[in-house]
């Protein structure tokens, strides 16, 4: 039904809290990388219309019996210890990162860098 939870997080953003570490080779340890808010699927799918300027469309496909009991329904990153580290930089909300995606490379075909 899409309201399975992820923890999204923008592409930049985890980059941006992995090269905290290069900078700060004194600080070590193992730390999650998340945006550290669960949101559910249907969350995700109506920000990529939104941000195509498009009426949401949204077709459900039943989960599959194989993986229904393993599957993890919600997934939610603890951030504390990465920001108690020293990394302060805001992280995108989910909405800000799809919006970023779409229409500065999906729609121009452009690529980061370029």
């Amino acid at each position: 039904d899409g309201e399975q939870e992820r923890d999204f997080l923008y592409v930049k953003d985890a980059v941006s809290m992995t090269l905290f570490f290069l900078d700060q080779p004194k600080i070590f340890g193992i730390f999650n990388v998340g945006a550290g808010r669960a949101r559910n699927w249907n969350d995700l799918a109506k920000s990529i219309f939104k941000a195509m300027d498009r009426v949401p469309q949204i077709e459900y496909i039943s989960m599959p019996e194989n993986i229904i009991q393993q599957y993890q329904y919600h997934t939610c990153a603890k951030i504390q210890k990465i920001r108690d580290a020293g990394y302060t930089k805001p992280i995108k909300s989910l909405e800000e990162g799809i919006t970023d995606y779409v229409k500065n490379y999906l729609v121009s075909n452009k690529r980061l860098g370029s």
